[in-house]
């Protein structure tokens, strides 16, 4: 009996010390109560080449996160351009439940995979926390006879093929769906409007030369522009005036009577799977980077919106705005 005993009790001593090193090995690289602390460089991915808005978020990011010392190990930013951003996150994909692969994004997430260009898309990846609203301006020439947005939909719904609009990125991209959403909410079919593509830089000139109508754009790339008294702004998606020099004289498509707006969102994502406690990190470091007066100069430069979500928000306004983008790729024709 007593043989029997301490058989038993030396077996759950050994479970519970084989536990306690399972556990230790688990929580590696976690502070107190499983804390996520990070022991080593973090690599920051932007989904295509230097100079655009992935690049510019994710290098001002680590630039702030590590001047601040909110986050004191290394954060890398490396470019995967190519497919949309398709190449970065099958990349990503690849690095499954790591805590050291983070990457921007934005609404393309979502309109590349709908338009069946990648076969990944934002449900593939773990939301950390959205970081910044931008949103697009719809330019055309100085000299243009439009003074506002009716102006130009007017002409739109009574002649459709009489206005070509132009954006950089491809069709059933973030240009073209701002530009359907905010017509279509005018009155405008969305399956008439008459969208091209250039993504080798040719399109302001286009605008300028007379060869195409409209100019659909972030609204960081008219300012100067418009400075310059070469094109005007019509209208922009924001929900609300913007504030700074000359963003502030942009009319939003709310105030003319059109109840829409786009948001250019832009936030962090890591890859599937990854540890509760790193995204709670994470979550927390965002958080206090959006809050820091380093980067409201960061956001005042650029001429970006505070929009901070938390994980759990952040998942629910993208699954929200997956299915309104869902609905209108179907009724242009580009959806899957």
């Amino acid at each position: 009996m007593k043989k029997t005993m301490l058989t038993t009790i030396l077996a759950a001593s050994a479970f519970v010390f084989a536990g306690c090193n399972s556990e230790e090995s688990t929580n590696a690289n976690t502070g107190e109560a499983g804390a996520f602390e990070p022991s080593k460089n973090i690599e920051m991915v932007a989904p295509a080449g230097a100079g655009g808005g992935w690049d510019t978020t994710a290098r001002e990011v680590a630039r702030v996160f590590g001047e601040t010392g909110i986050i004191e190990k290394n954060m890398t930013v490396i470019n995967k351009e190519g497919g949309g951003g398709a190449i970065a996150w099958a990349y990503i994909q690849g690095q499954d439940d790591s805590p050291y692969n983070l990457f921007v994004s934005s609404p393309p997430l979502m309109f590349v995979p709908l338009n069946g260009q990648s076969e990944y898309g934002h449900e593939d990846f773990t939301p950390l926390a959205n970081m910044i609203a931008d949103y697009g301006a719809f330019a055309v020439s100085a000299d243009s006879e439009w003074e506002d947005l009716n102006d130009l939909f007017d002409q739109m719904k009574e002649d459709p093929e009489s206005v070509t609009v132009v954006g950089t990125s491809s069709p059933g991209s973030m240009d073209h769906m701002q530009f359907v959403r905010i017509a279509k909410a005018a009155g405008v079919d969305p399956k008439k409007i008459k969208y091209v593509s250039d993504q080798d830089g040719g399109a302001l000139t286009s605008v300028l030369n007379g060869s195409v109508d409209v100019f659909s754009t972030g609204v960081g790339e008219v300012v100067e522009q418009v400075r310059a008294g070469n094109i005007k702004v019509l209208g922009v998606t924001a929900e609300e005036r913007m504030e700074g020099e000359i963003l502030s004289d942009f009319p939003t498509a709310i105030e003319q009577g059109i109840d829409e707006s786009f948001i250019n969102w832009r936030g962090f994502f890591g890859p599937p799977n990854m540890d509760q406690a790193a995204v709670d990190y994470y979550e927390e470091k965002f958080k206090e980077l959006s809050e820091s007066e380093e980067f409201a100069e960061v956001r005042k430069k650029y001429g970006w919106n505070e929009m901070y979500l938390s994980s759990e928000e952040y998942e629910e306004f993208l699954n929200n705005e997956y299915k309104e983008i869902e609905v209108l790729l179907e009724e242009i024709g580009l959806g899957n």
